[in-house]
């Protein structure tokens, strides 16, 4: 987003189909300075505008347009649904039903019409003109037609120039009723009041029908935008206070009760419990929290009390950056919904052309007036865009959705577009083919005698555990963890010392001896000892052919034991390697580190050692994107650091960890808030899905309209029919985009 633009969002009522979203989008983009991206699924619009500009000024540009807006404070707007559409089709449903059923029946037309027309000639009373039944549907149907369809008559009259679906089914509605009236008062032939109501009944019950269908559709996006709590408890001393969560600040300590979600990105301050992050993080288990750990907004508290200090707060959050980029998301519109909206935009005024050709050839071939109306309505009733407009919007909609529930954040639509054209994979190595974690590879302790060293292997890891736990290393920590795991305690020691780049010495108690323990580098070590055991040297020299660090342990002057350091492969690498190329799609690893550790981690991963490429600097990245696009692969990166983000932009397709840095998360294309790598075959799978369900709606909602406009125009398709043909294909779009949500076959 430009920095000199704001960006004001409006929730939209009224738009029924992409030339609805067009009409909105023209009237937004002329006032000055605005550009405007409107969201059928989700009745919205996003306006970039410069500073300064009033909400108000789009509100009245969208009323005069025939739409109705206001100011959207809450993102989970666009996913509620209208009550007073069902009302509205409530009443027309109850109007409509008898008024069908009277018109089943001709016979019993007629002997109602005789029994009325006998009683009045009895009492000399004056005859009515035509059908008394027919009266009373046309009373019947007045309501429906004229109140209950009122949005969609004045819809019409002020997209009048720039016709829409409203003007389709208002010319519809309006031209059966009043031909009726016509016909039933002179006599000139059938009425069809039925079909006036029954057009009217089925756009608006299926429009109902539509935005509960729209609402579920969103209900994975609803859930993630309502998971921050609205209120907090704040400590204020030994107090608990209860606040707006607008009122919580960076440094404040809050409580969080078990069956609470998390209010703030923090560090836990006191107590121990097990948190769910499944909705933010796609991991399914609950993540273990203690004094010291750290914790995010949204995340639900499952056990024991937290006192959480707050770090990052509102729009800081995580989960806030999370909803961003979805919602940002759906602003967006991809090439294949542009295509379909370009289709829509002309659609409206071809189906009026054809409309009225049918009536002018059906009156020139000498069929009846009303015959000719009923093929001219059936056609324009059975071709409005509505499906046509739905296809691609509310597919993206439930694709964010699914995506975010499974911590796949999709920053733009686009992608799902160019997912499925994919044939190479560009990895970076530390935190995405690795854990980005220092750990403990291997411990070698070689019994040396206790002649050597009368010192047992528990004593030395002791001691080991307290002089490192003093450090703030890398390698020091990831010892103290190791050894914590194990269980291992630590000794007394004094004299404590650290020469950074060459390691720490301390005098270490054992038992009744106080003896010298140096840990540092193996040069650093040679120099202070005679030589190493074997064991060592070996372990050394693996170590350099894994490309992992080393900490060298050396008591009273003999080299005792050594650690090697170093990153981990993540435990699903191999297998998401082994997918990708059953998919016929080819993997690389692109890093910075040395050659030994990149081939190292490669070779685990089952990565050729001919597609890697160490010591990598980000112009040396960038030059082997753009060699392998040049040589026709859809490349796909993932990496998750600075030195990444010119890979990431030169892509196809990028991805970033959510563990990375804010400039690769920025850069790319999708983040994976999930460690997994199989969360990136599962963003594939999803896209390759959602275009397949994409394609599937507009070939449905093009053909359904080859196939019936043609059937109608030759007067085989009854108006009332037709109305309820098009609400169904409508329908028929958005459940099949539901079937995405209810999919569990993608990658865990």
């Amino acid at each position: 987003m430009s920095r000199s633009l704001e960006q004001i969002d409006l929730s939209i009522e009224g738009m029924t189909c992409s030339s609805c979203v067009a009409t909105v989008e023209r009237a937004l983009n002329k006032v000055e300075g605005a550009q405007a991206a409107v969201n059928l699924a989700t009745e919205s619009a996003h306006i970039l505008v410069p500073p300064g500009t009033k909400p108000n000024e789009l509100i009245e540009a969208v009323k005069k347009s025939g739409y109705t807006a206001k100011l959207r404070a809450d993102e989970t707007e666009s996913f509620s649904y209208s009550n007073n559409l069902g009302k509205r089709s409530l009443a027309s449903v109850l109007l409509t039903f008898p008024i069908i059923l009277f018109s089943m029946w001709h016979s019993v037309h007629f002997r109602i019409d005789e029994f009325i027309i006998d009683q009045l000639n009895r009492f000399n009373l004056p005859l009515p003109l035509y059908s008394p039944t027919g009266w009373l549907l046309i009373a019947l149907s007045a309501p429906v037609v004229l109140l209950i369809a009122w949005p969609i008559h004045r819809a019409a009259l002020r997209n009048f120039l720039h016709p829409t679906m409203d003007n389709l089914i208002s010319l519809g509605s309006l031209a059966a009723f009043s031909w009726s009236i016509y016909a039933n008062s002179t006599g000139s032939g059938e009425i069809f009041a039925e079909v006036a109501a029954s057009v009217v009944t089925f756009i608006t019950f299926g429009r109902y029908l539509e935005s509960r269908a729209k609402r579920r559709a969103g209900s994975a996006l609803a859930a993630l935008l309502s998971l921050n709590p609205k209120e907090v408890r704040i400590l204020r001393g030994s107090e608990e206070v209860t606040a707006s969560i607008k009122n919580l600040a960076v440094g404040d300590r809050c409580v969080i009760r078990p069956g609470e979600r998390i209010p703030t990105d923090g560090v836990v301050i006191d107590g121990v419990s097990s948190v769910d992050t499944s909705f933010i993080t796609g991991e399914s288990l609950p993540i273990e929290v203690f004094p010291g750990s750290e914790v995010i907004a949204g995340a639900l508290n499952i056990q024991g009390r937290l006192v959480v200090e707050s770090r990052r707060v509102g729009s800081d959050t995580e989960l806030s950056r999370i909803t961003k980029m979805v919602l940002t998301a759906q602003t967006e519109k991809a090439p294949i919904q542009r295509r379909a909206d370009q289709i829509s935009s002309i659609f409206v005024p071809i189906v009026l052309l054809i409309s009225t050709l049918t009536l002018g050839i059906w009156l020139w071939l000498g069929n009846s007036v009303e015959s000719s109306i009923s093929a001219a309505v059936a056609v324009m009733v059975i071709a409005c865009p509505c499906a046509l407009g739905l296809a691609t919007p509310v597919a993206l909609l439930v694709a964010t959705g699914k995506g975010a529930s499974q911590g796949i954040v999709l920053r733009k639509t686009s992608v799902l577009e160019r997912a499925p054209s994919i044939t190479t994979v560009v990895f970076d190595k530390t935190g995405t083919l690795t854990t980005g974690v220092m750990k403990v590879q291997n411990i070698i302790a070689p019994d040396l005698g206790a002649q050597a060293l009368p010192i047992s292997a528990p004593e030395i890891l002791k001691a080991v555990h307290a002089l490192e736990k003093e450090s703030n290393h890398p390698i020091a920590q990831a010892i103290v963890r190791e050894l914590s795991t194990q269980g291992i305690g630590r000794l007394t020691f004094s004299e404590f010392s650290e020469v950074p780049g060459q390691g720490l010495a301390a005098r270490v108690n054992f038992g009744e001896k106080q003896l010298p323990v140096l840990i540092g580098t193996s040069e650093s070590i040679r120099r202070a000892t005679v030589s190493f055991h074997h064991h060592i040297e070996s372990g050394l020299a693996q170590a350099r052919l894994n490309g992992n660090s080393v900490a060298v342990v050396a008591i009273d002057g003999i080299a005792c034991a050594l650690f090697e350091v170093g990153d981990s492969i993540k435990s699903d690498a191999k297998d998401a390697i082994q997918m990708l190329r059953d998919e016929g799609i080819e993997s690389w690893l692109l890093t910075g580190d040395q050659e030994n550790a990149a081939h190292h981690i490669a070779e685990l991963a089952g990565i050729s050692s001919k597609n890697v490429i160490s010591l990598a600097t980000p112009e040396r990245k960038l030059s082997k994107i753009k060699e392998l696009r040049a040589n026709g692969a859809k490349v796909l990166f993932i990496g998750d650091g600075v030195n990444d983000a010119a890979a990431m932009a030169e892509s196809d397709l990028s991805m970033a960890m959510g563990t990375g840095t804010d400039t690769a998360i920025a850069t790319a294309d999708i983040t994976l808030m999930k460690a997994s790598l199989k969360s990136a075959l599962a963003a594939l799978a999803l896209s390759k899905k959602t275009l397949r369900i994409i394609r599937g709606n507009l070939f449905w909602a093009l053909i359904y309209n080859v196939i019936l406009i043609p059937i109608a125009a030759a007067g085989l398709l009854n108006p009332m029919l037709a109305s309820a043909a098009m609400a169904a294909s409508s329908l028929f779009v958005v459940f099949n985009s539901l079937r995405l949500s209810r999919d569990t076959n993608l990658p865990a």
